[in-house]
């Protein structure tokens, strides 16, 4: 980190040549500062963007409320985010990204994804009832949007994007959690998640082949 911080970087992944480096959560970015051909996968709609994560958001409401009340600020598997949080930033992330979008903060920073729950947001519950403020919020920014091939541009902690490439990666990320979600509930707890998202489902975003890194 501290040859990192040398040449201006503050977090990771990053791939550095040289002085020159760019965040590693932008493959189109590696690919042109290393000089390697890359040619991304075509990407989903925007609209497409916006159905799926509905999908993702209404699945976290169901799979969060199948968790033991009395193991939600349990620490997951050992990590710093208890059940509760992980469930509470699966919505974060979305209400986060409409922050930027609609110009009510200036640009995407790590601070603003990663909130902890209320301390009076304290059940599954109230957490899923958060999620629906949420969706509704994402129907009606979705709704009244003017440009709805989404390309203007938006400043993140890891570049400068299009609101097409922004809204693909947040929802992917939801839906990642959503993952974890589902197989936690199977291999901690025996239970079958409700109604659990498919292959189909979550097809045509470009999600991690691992549930979870070990």
């Amino acid at each position: 980190m501290e040859a990192l911080r040398s040449i201006g970087a503050t977090s990771v992944p990053v791939v550095a040549v040289g002085d020159k480096w760019v965040f590693g959560q932008s493959l189109d970015d590696v690919a042109k500062l290393t000089g390697i051909e890359y040619a991304a996968k075509a990407q989903l709609t925007p609209e497409q963007l916006v159905e799926k994560l509905d999908l993702i958001l209404a699945a976290a409401q169901r799979y969060l409320c199948q968790f033991p009340a009395d193991k939600l600020d349990t620490n997951v598997r050992g990590r710093k985010r208890t059940y509760r949080n992980l469930g509470y930033h699966i919505f974060r992330l979305q209400e986060a990204f409409l922050e930027v979008a609609t110009g009510a903060e200036g640009m995407v920073i790590r601070e603003l994804l990663n909130r902890e729950a209320p301390a009076e947001m304290v059940t599954a519950p109230q957490i899923a009832a958060y999620g629906d403020q949420v969706r509704k919020s994402v129907r009606d920014w979705w709704e009244g949007i003017e440009d709805t091939s989404c390309q203007g541009v938006i400043e993140t902690y890891y570049g400068t994007h299009s609101l097409h490439d922004v809204l693909e990666r947040f929802t992917w990320h939801s839906g990642q959690h959503v993952r974890q979600l589902m197989m936690l509930l199977r291999e901690d707890f025996g239970t079958e998640p409700d109604r659990p998202l498919s292959d189909d489902d979550l097809a045509g975003l470009p999600l991690p082949e691992k549930v979870w890194d070990d």
